[in-house]
């Protein structure tokens, strides 16, 4: 159970000494190149930087402290401070973590003082295209995994809410989502709510949301929309189902025609709860504010 170079090691050792030298064992742990503090002080501004490449970091270390370390070097040492490399996070243009803290104030609010027999949904629009969408996935090494591109830019167009508490989920095709779809998905929402002294649901600011047709609808309605603010899109619970929809349906997807991708689409939404178990875990009122550590 020994390799090559560790019986060479050992032959080595022993030539040099006999078997006193073999049998001594004179390894020494690795002193630290930096000390405490600018390890520290390191650590604080790799996290404030974008660093893509080590070369640069490596730079950095002998211009401040005078220490030069190997690529590995420094690899295990932002692994020993607590780094990985990953991809960076993209987020919406301008987004206002004072704005996004203010609208979650207001939900919980919200749930507090509504009726025991109201309902907050969750409302979006989504637009699947038929294409392939490639992934990541375990491929042997050296070989490839091909995936066939559909020809086209045909879509779906969805318009959607859903309810977290019991997975209710209320959605409807149209060619287009727009003021007149939305005014109908209000009505499929009522209906499926009969009883619900009053409907809450939260939405982006999409224009058709704010039209005039829908003004006019909700005001004799028992829905009442609460907007979340610009560029927050972490708010709406409903844009992590459409995440789940794309990563089982869409990535790597293997429809032949538009009709059969439509069609297991609809399926997929349709029978939504076969997925609860995942789905309860996924649509938490666990919201992440954004835009804090944009620099």
């Amino acid at each position: 159970m020994l390799d090559d170079q560790t019986i060479k090691n050992y032959e080595s050792k022993y030539l040099e000494g006999g078997l006193d030298r073999l049998l001594t064992f004179d390894y020494k742990g690795r002193v630290t190149k930096l000390t405490t503090e600018q390890e520290k002080e390191l650590k604080a501004h790799v996290g404030k930087m974008y660093y893509n490449d080590s070369k640069l970091l490596i730079e950095y270390v002998k211009e401040k402290y005078g220490v030069i370390f190997s690529e590995s070097g420094i690899v295990n040492l932002l692994h020993r401070l607590g780094f990985v490399y990953k991809l960076t996070k993209v987020i919406p243009a301008k987004p206002d973590p004072d704005r996004q803290l203010k609208h979650l104030r207001k939900y919980e609010k919200l749930k507090a003082l509504k009726h025991d027999d109201s309902v907050i949904m969750f409302m979006d629009g989504v637009h699947p295209e038929f294409n392939s969408k490639p992934t990541y996935c375990w491929i042997e090494k050296g070989k490839e995994k091909e995936v066939r591109a559909n020809t086209g830019r045909k879509r779906i167009n969805l318009n959607g809410a859903v309810n977290i508490n019991n997975l209710d989920l209320i959605i409807r095709e149209d060619c287009s989502v727009n003021a007149y779809s939305t005014v109908e998905l209000f009505k499929q929402i009522e209906a499926f709510y009969p009883l619900a002294p009053a409907i809450y649901i939260v939405a982006d600011n999409a224009r058709y949301y704010r039209s005039k047709m829908v003004k006019e609808y909700l005001k004799n309605s028992r829905i009442r929309i609460v907007f979340i603010p610009p560029y927050s899109p972490n708010l709406n619970l409903i844009e992590r189902l459409w995440k789940f929809y794309r990563k089982n349906i869409l990535y790597d997807c293997c429809c032949k025609t538009f009709d059969e991708f439509r069609k297991t689409t609809m399926i997929f939404f349709t029978n939504i709860k076969d997925y609860s178990d995942k789905l309860t875990s996924l649509l938490t009122e666990n919201f992440q504010i954004i835009g804090k550590s944009c620099t």
